[in-house]
């Protein structure tokens, strides 16, 4: 099977060090690490929007070979800030992710539902909190309806429902067939996925399922913390 995302040698000098790696379809990614660590860097370069070392490829296509209006339906990235100089409203933003598609608005309603956004729709974007500005560039990415979804930091703003509704929303659309990548700095929730890579100083030091990356000895060298596993309670939302 042809990786989604296949990464050869992907360097950026100074934020991060040749890395390679295949990402294919089905799997939620989550990429872990400290502050510097090369976790933005690395989903920026992955979506073809830092010059890097290296290649890239999408779905066996070597991404600088692909045209620009292709690649916006083929991949989607959200960045870790969420802020609007217009005051569009709510739905026209999240309409914006079906530009590459022509006059088909498919997708833009049910982004707006899956994001708990409906009710915003008519709001100015510039009248939003941080949280729901996040969320609004979330739903725009969705409606893209891209297979491949690249997220940085997508939960850092959000209260706990909605958080738990977007790491709910990335596994349906692992699910479904895509390959969804997603920065995190909470280590809980990356156990949710079915890979980490962990970095640290722009380096990929961890590569596999999470209990077999987040081990105590990963944690103490890259966190610099010590770390006590127990058993705990992770509630979790019911399946619809």
């Amino acid at each position: 099977m042809t990786p989604a995302l296949h990464a050869a040698s992907l360097g950026v000098p100074g934020r991060l060090e040749a890395v390679s790696l295949n990402l294919g379809p089905g799997e939620m990614v989550a990429v872990v690490g400290p502050n510097g660590a090369g976790k933005s860097t690395l989903i920026q370069a992955l979506a073809g929007l830092l010059p890097a070392e290296g290649t890239v490829h999408w779905n066996g296509q070597l991404l600088s070979k692909i045209p620009v209006a292709v690649r916006a339906r083929q991949l989607a990235w959200v960045g870790q800030e969420a802020q609007f100089e217009f005051a569009f409203p709510v739905r026209e933003v999240v309409a914006q992710g079906r530009y590459a598609w022509g006059d088909d608005p498919g997708g833009v309603a049910e982004a707006l539902a899956e994001l708990d956004l409906a009710h915003l729709a008519d709001r100015p974007a510039t009248r939003l909190s941080g949280g729901e500005r996040h969320r609004v560039g979330l739903a725009r990415a969705l409606a893209t309806g891209a297979p491949i979804q690249l997220w940085d930091e997508p939960v850092a703003q959000l209260d706990v429902r909605h958080a738990l509704e977007v790491l709910r929303l990335a596994r349906r659309l692992a699910d479904g067939g895509g390959t969804v990548v997603v920065s995190l700095h909470d280590l809980r929730a990356a156990y949710r996925f079915d890979r980490v890579l962990a970095l640290d100083g722009g380096r990929l030091v961890g590569d596999g399922p999470p209990h077999e990356v987040l081990t105590a000895a990963l944690i103490r060298e890259v966190f610099r913390v010590e770390a006590t596993f127990v058993e705990s309670f992770v509630p979790e939302l019911p399946c619809e």
